[in-house]
């Protein structure tokens, strides 16, 4: 039987998802604790991956079981799990779905704040921008939906077959003092590294030391920025999974709580 397992993370205390040798990765605390629940070996297969410090405000990722359960996962779970790990919902799902695989879209947020606050420490990026020109950024993110080859802010390129990814949405989002700014992008798949040199190159637009021209350049010629720095990991978060059999709202209290103070479109 296979499940679905609908999940948040906090991902501040975690070297990212994927399980490796000698490291806490979110992977291996859920396979841990699974196979503990279910006295069985369990692999499960995510979503997706994200790295180091990087939060899920929605997850999903499957398992098989070779018998049936006769107890109530959710709450032994959410009971046994470190509590930066949040489990929503537990689906058993008909045939092979695949979590990874069968995703058709997915979103990330990635949250900056201006001024220092202790407040916001592991959940959005300190950058002390002074009046940084949004007008200038909000720009640059209608240009993205324009083009699909983003190996020009992929960090590792070479190791795709192709670096095509459909941006269907790239918008920016701030707080009514334009301090809080939340950047979202929507694609049907994103490359190692992308939104966070993404994000970076925006935030040199903000600050007028880059170009609109420059920044398209990067876009319509695929140059390679000379200097590629990423904003920090503590900012960006995986917001939304969809699949063609399955389109949960995302139910992170703390996200949601998050969402609503950044909810004027500049």
């Amino acid at each position: 039987m296979r499940y679905f397992i609908h999940a948040a993370y906090n991902g501040n205390n975690y070297r990212g998802w994927q399980k490796l040798p000698g490291i806490v990765s979110v992977q291996q605390v859920l396979e841990t604790t699974l196979s503990k629940l279910l006295k069985e070996p369990i692999a499960i297969v995510g979503c997706g991956r994200t790295d180091a410090q990087v939060h899920a405000s929605q997850f999903f990722f499957h398992f098989d079981l070779s018998k049936k359960m006769n107890f109530d996962l959710l709450f032994r779970l959410n009971k046994s799990l470190p509590h930066e790990i949040l489990i929503y919902d537990v689906i058993p799902m008909d045939g092979t779905p695949h979590a990874r695989f069968d995703a058709v879209e997915r979103s990330y947020d990635y949250y900056l704040h201006t001024f220092n606050d202790p407040y916001l420490l592991g959940l959005s990026a300190y950058y002390p921008l002074v009046s940084p020109n949004l007008n200038a950024i909000k720009q640059a993110m209608a240009l993205l939906t324009n083009y699909n080859d983003f190996k020009c802010f992929c960090k590792s390129p070479l190791k795709y077959e192709h670096t095509i990814c459909y941006l269907s949405n790239a918008e920016l989002y701030t707080n009514l003092d334009q301090t809080i700014l939340r950047f979202r992008f929507t694609s049907n798949r994103f490359l190692a590294g992308m939104i966070r040199i993404i994000v970076g190159k925006l935030v040199q637009l903000g600050k007028e030391e880059l170009s609109l021209v420059e920044f398209e350049d990067y876009l319509k010629h695929q140059i390679t920025p000379k200097t590629i720095v990423p904003v920090h990991a503590q900012g960006l978060y995986l917001s939304k999974v969809t699949y063609p059999y399955l389109n949960l709202p995302n139910r992170s209290v703390l996200g949601n709580v998050f969402l609503q103070s950044v909810n004027l479109l500049v």
